[in-house]
């Protein structure tokens, strides 16, 4: 199958079905040009130090979108564009979901919800653009939406340590990481102070009613902040 190489060194889509030992990837962004285009540098160099980690596992990379020279980036940048980038993903290939930067979630939600392959985020770790925090609420809204998927991020994908967890994604569809630190709900301890001021709270709350709401929750795609209507009315 022909492919045309995309800047960062990844492969166009050029069709719906591909060899058995590759990797579909996208990119979704912001819904701003400017901070796409400024951004977009971050992104590329986050895929193609991937690119070399998933060769280094015998896999190859195929993204599903092309850079867009007049745009001058290669993001995802709508919900509509979104929707058609994943038409032509074969719904079972393992997917990436690459993120260097702030992103919003609703441009590929609708696509990894109906997905039927592995799907894997990924984000750099960098303090320049919040490619971690647009990984982890996309992760916020898949956990809402009951779509399994698994995680990494990284400075860079040349560890060892790096190298093993995405191997293990490659053959399994699965990343797991230790819960030793987590503390069930049930063993949570609440400082004394602290559990009167709330019980004191929601008491007031019930004999003084009070308006509550969230103001557009759903803006950047953050399908993991919209408040079921019947769990926030009778709050």
């Amino acid at each position: 199958m022909p492919v045309k190489l995309h800047r960062s060194g990844t492969k166009r889509a050029t069709g719906k079905k591909g060899p058995a030992r590759e990797v579909w990837l996208v990119a979704s962004g912001d819904l701003r040009l400017a901070a796409n285009r400024q951004c977009w540098p971050a992104q590329a160099e986050l895929e193609e130090s991937f690119t070399q980690a998933v060769g280094q596992c015998g896999f190859t990379v195929r993204r599903a979108h092309p850079f867009n020279a007049d745009a001058g980036h290669g993001f995802i940048d709508s919900q509509h564009v979104g929707m058609r980038v994943f038409h032509d993903i074969p719904r079972k290939s393992p997917l990436v979901v690459a993120e260097a930067v702030w992103q919003y979630s609703h441009h590929v939600l609708a696509g990894l919800m109906n997905h039927e392959g592995p799907i894997l985020t990924l984000a750099n770790w960098s303090g320049t653009w919040p490619g971690l925090v647009g990984m982890l609420n996309l992760n916020g809204s898949l956990t809402k939406a009951g779509v399994p998927y698994s995680s990494l991020w990284s400075e860079d994908y040349s560890s060892d340590s790096c190298i093993r967890k995405l191997d293990l994604w490659l053959k399994t569809g699965k990343v797991t990481y230790s819960r030793s630190h987590v503390v069930p709900l049930a063993r949570a301890t609440v400082p004394a102070a602290a559990r009167r001021l709330g019980q004191k709270l929601a008491a007031e709350l019930r004999q003084s009613r009070a308006i509550m709401g969230v103001f557009d929750e759903g803006c950047m795609g953050m399908f993991n902040a919209i408040v079921p209507d019947h769990l926030l009315n009778p709050t």
